[in-house]
């Protein structure tokens, strides 16, 4: 594609219509055949648009009836080629070639035309109808003959159409020079050499057409010609042009012209024949002409709007070859076949009620293919409508409001628009248009009543329903939902909100809490009613509440006066008449109406009754004389009874004295008193006891509590302690009448658990009330606890006294020695000194020992076990009480503690020296530390005393 058919001209024409509406036609030209995609032009920049204005006004490309080649790309602002173009087949041989569109915009309404020009490119190459043209020549033809060829046909047009001819070889024949493309003359070949049969029968040449398109473009054709013998004349045409004119519609058959060609020859020579050798694209199908007459007529249908002329070329030929031609005119004539065509631009489907007048409600484009008259058209609509058509330019009309909508009159309207032509007979269309009215919130919501009253009995239910309120707003939708609000105001100082509430979507006004009619009988409030429209309209209403009454307070007795403390009584002499006034009864019921009346009447009245009341005034009068039976002290149970539905009553009693002086009454009256005062006192002690009781129980049950929790204190504290305890004879020891006996059993027991709080566990439980305990943390010294006072005093301590146990006590032979042996005969009756202490022998082996056992039970226990007991009883037993005045005596051993710092150095060494040696005792069994853990070393036992001391001491 060239830059010369690249180039393109933009004309920007703008002017200002009717409707306050800017109105602008813009030309475009481009080439045909621009790929899709390609850019036409800026249509914004050109039409002073805003891109934005282009979004917001959704414009589109109308195009009417025939195909969309172009679109508008909104974002940029510019018109682009949707489909390839082909101006040929879009407009053939007429020039110019264009596009007609409109661009329509909304909000407002505006619409352009635009025009494209569609410019020829070189893109048809020359085309022959026929491959090959045969011609019988005769050899006597002269120089200078001329043929007729057919000519090619090139759809493009103006340079890039058909251009020039040639043609090879040129031995014979050469072309008929200056020769006029788009002429009416025919290409010619001329004959320039006499032909010669004998020497050359047949002659094929090629013919070529060339266009000037860039790059050129051509086509060929063959010629094929016999010599024959002697036709030296041509025919020849009586006009070179022939014009005919048709109506559209004109029937089949229809005689268009008659042509007419003429030849000197005589005979076969002279015979011409007749034959349509060039014509536009589909003219063939609509023409014909006779072969022998040159008759032309008419075999298909033309119509006006698709071509209105067509030019066809006959040709005329003789029996040797010889041939003229001659060109056919035919003009179509437009007759009223089409009715308007009413093609919707734009329309609005609803609008809003509060439209002003002149608002565009539609564009239209009419368009009618016909011609002059035929296609002039007038359009009109249906009357009585608040809506008017007005025409902005030739073929587009617009509907616009003409009077003020109103939604709730009418919400739709039909618009019929009827357009007709100018033809005869006139042909019209119609169309109708629904347009719905969109609401506007411009009524207020209307109560169905002024005020309401409504009536509720007291005593309800709080959330009643109590009454509905309703209103109606004639708009629609959002703007037709009431919602009902309780207005603020107070009822007695008090919110009425407390009282009532509204449902906002029903109105139903419901009772907040339960009215008492004594305290409020009526009470009025205001209910708003508000739409949902924005700004929302509302009205108001008053609601007047009626209380009504219920019997719901019984009588109340105000005289004679109910007291607890003290009794009163009234008097009636024994000489009173009949119809004595003894007393009245005065009550009153806060109720209202027949609720409030109250009757009286006596309780259990018998036949010998002396008194009655009355039914309406509570009087109590005597109905008879007072005689000697009489009771002194009488009493008078008077019922007071309202008249509600169901009835309320109450009660009242009226001691009557019926005595002449005052203390007859009053040793009448005085068990009265007495009783009461017995019943009072009697409910004093009752309750009294009851909180002894209550009080006692609480003091048990703590006190339980306490002790529980103390000793699993000491259960904690004895199972966490490491300190081995060493039994020790308290200092009480005495041969009892010489027997020999100790006063207790010292047993030392061991108890392990894994969980001291869920097991049991026995702890030790010496006799005596001082306990020797070592401390292993420090070096040796031994401490002494004195639980006289701290544990053994306690009831409830872990450490429990036993009675003497029978079995300490030994014969005089068998009281113990240095080795446990008996002792000298001195000794037989506890006289005489200490016995000889144990070696140190005897003491290593008793210490070796006790680890043994230890190990052992160490063994037993494995991890996880619950519990075990173990009893531990010293090796060696003495029966004689060491000197508590320098010495203490450590029971299994002849060591004794002294207060000598010396000593107790000494006392030191000799017992780390012994743990040693039990310590290699132990591991000297590898069995045995094998299979059992090594056991804790021993604190230091006031067994490792040294020799000296214990020499010193003996």
């Amino acid at each position: 594609m060239s830059n010369r058919t690249m180039a393109r001209q933009v004309l920007l024409f703008i002017s200002v219509l009717s409707l306050s509406s800017v109105h602008g036609q813009v030309s475009y030209s481009i080439p045909e055949e621009m790929a899709k995609g390609s850019l036409v032009g800026n249509i914004a920049q050109d039409l002073g648009l805003d891109v934005k204005r282009l979004k917001s006004g959704k414009a589109r490309i109308y195009t009417g009836d025939s195909a969309e080649y172009i679109e508008l790309n909104k974002e940029r602002g510019v018109i682009l080629i949707r489909e390839k173009i082909d101006r040929e087949a879009l407009c053939g041989q007429t020039t110019p070639c264009a596009l007609h569109f409109q661009i329509i915009l909304e909000n407002p309404m505006e619409f352009y035309s635009i025009t494209v020009e569609i410019t020829d490119t070189n893109d048809n190459v020359p085309v022959f109808k026929r491959n090959a043209m045969t011609f019988e020549i005769s050899e006597s033809a002269l120089t200078g003959a001329r043929f007729v060829l057919e000519r090619a046909i090139d759809n493009d047009v103006g340079i890039n159409g058909l251009q020039s001819y040639y043609l090879r070889p040129t031995d014979h024949f050469i072309l008929k020079p200056n020769s006029k493309i788009g002429s009416s003359k025919n290409v010619e070949m001329v004959l320039q050499k006499p032909l010669d049969r004998e020497e050359q029968e047949h002659i094929s040449l090629t013919l070529t057409a060339l266009d000037g398109g860039e790059p050129q473009l051509s086509g060929t054709m063959q010629i094929i010609i016999t010599v024959l013998d002697a036709n030296d004349n041509a025919p020849v045409c009586a006009e070179a042009e022939y014009t005919a004119s048709i109506s559209e519609g004109a029937a089949k058959g229809t005689v268009l012209t008659t042509i007419s060609a003429s030849d000197a020859d005589q005979g076969p020579n002279g015979r011409v024949t007749y034959s349509i050798s060039n014509t536009a694209e589909g003219a063939a199908e609509l023409f014909e002409v006779d072969e022998k007459d040159g008759v032309m007529r008419l075999v298909g249908n033309v119509d006006y709007e698709k071509m209105k002329h067509y030019e066809i070329d006959v040709q005329a030929t003789d029996q040797g070859g010889h041939s003229d031609a001659c060109k056919v005119i035919i003009e179509v004539m437009d007759t009223n076949d089409n009715r308007p065509a009413i093609n919707t631009m734009s329309k609005t489907n609803s609008i809003s009620e509060d439209a002003t007048p002149g608002t565009v409600v539609t564009m239209m484009n009419i368009q009618d293919p016909d011609s002059g008259e035929n296609g002039r058209v007038q359009c009109s609509m249906n009357e009585n409508i608040p809506f008017a058509m007005k025409s902005t330019s030739n073929n587009f009309f617009t509907v616009v409001t003409d009077g003020d909508l109103d939604r709730e009159r009418d919400s739709e309207y039909n618009i019929s628009v009827t357009c007709s032509d100018e033809g005869v007979p006139s042909l019209s269309s119609s169309v109708t248009l629904t347009l719905q009215i969109s609401d506007v919130n411009d009524n207020a919501p209307v109560f169905e009543r002024s005020s309401y009253e409504a009536y509720i009995i007291e005593n309800n239910t709080p959330g009643l329903s109590i009454f509905t309120v309703n209103a109606r707003d004639a708009d629609w939708n959002q703007n037709a939902r009431v919602s009902y609000i309780l207005e603020d105001s107070s009822v007695n100082g008090v919110p009425v909100s407390s009282y009532v509430s509204v449902s906002a979507d029903s109105g139903v006004i419901h009772a907040v809490r339960s009215f008492d009619y004594e305290h409020i009988k009526d009470f009025q409030f205001r209910v708003k009613a508000q739409d949902g429209g924005s700004p929302p309209l509302c009205s108001n209403v008053t609601v007047k509440i009626m209380i009504h009454d219920q019997n719901d307070n019984a009588p109340q007795v105000l005289y004679p006066v109910q007291t607890s403390s003290s009794l009163v009584a009234e008097m009636v002499p024994r000489s009173a008449d009949v119809g004595y006034l003894v007393t009245k009864v005065v009550a009153v019921d806060v109720d209202s109406g027949q609720n409030a009346w109250l009757s009286y009447k006596l309780q259990k009245v018998t036949d010998r009754a002396l008194f009655e009341v009355g039914l309406q005034n509570g009087e109590i009068r005597t109905i008879r004389q007072v005689n000697d039976k009489d009771a002194v002290k009488q009493r008078l149970t008077v019922v007071v009874e309202d008249n509600g539905q169901p009835s309320r009553s109450a009660t009242v009693n009226v001691n009557v004295a019926v005595a002449d002086s005052f203390p007859e009454v009053l040793s009448e009256f005085t068990d009265f008193t007495h009783d009461k005062e017995y019943n009072d006192n009697l409910t004093f002690y009752l309750v009294l006891a009851l909180a002894v009781v209550s009080f006692m129980f609480i003091t048990c049950l703590v006190v339980i509590i306490s002790v529980k929790i103390y000793r699993w204190r000491q259960s904690r504290v004895l199972y966490h302690s490491n300190l081995p305890v060493i039994p020790y004879y308290p200092p009480r020891y005495a041969d009892t009448l010489g027997t020999g006996t100790l006063q207790h059993v010292y047993n030392y027991e061991v108890c392990r658990t894994t969980d001291s709080r869920k097991s049991d566990c026995q702890f030790a439980r010496p006799c005596s009330q001082n306990v020797l305990i070592m401390d292993p943390s420090s070096t040796g010294t031994m401490q002494r606890m004195q639980s006289e006072k701290n544990i053994l005093d306690e009831p409830d301590s872990p450490i429990e006294q036993k009675p003497p146990n029978a079995d300490w006590r030994f014969t005089q032979g068998q009281r113990p020695g240095p080795s446990g042996a008996g002792g000298p005969p001195e000794m037989a009756m506890g006289t005489g000194p200490w016995p000889n202490p144990p070696t140190e022998a005897e003491q290593l082996q008793a210490l070796m020992a006790a680890a043994n056992e230890v190990s052992e039970a160490t063994a037993t226990l494995g991890p996880g076990t619950m519990g075990l007991s173990t009893r531990y009883s010293p090796q060696f037993t003495l029966q004689h009480v060491p000197d508590y005045r320098q010495n203490v005596y450590i029971p299994g051993s002849t060591a004794t503690l002294t207060s000598n710092p010396q000593q107790q150095q000494q006392q030191q060494m000799l017992m780390q020296q012994q743990m040693a040696a039990q310590h290699q005792a132990l591991q000297a069994q590898p069995s045995e530390a094998a299979a059992q853990p090594e056991p804790p070393k021993a604190a230091q036992t006031p067994a490792s005393k040294k020799k000296s001391t214990k020499k010193e001491k003996k």
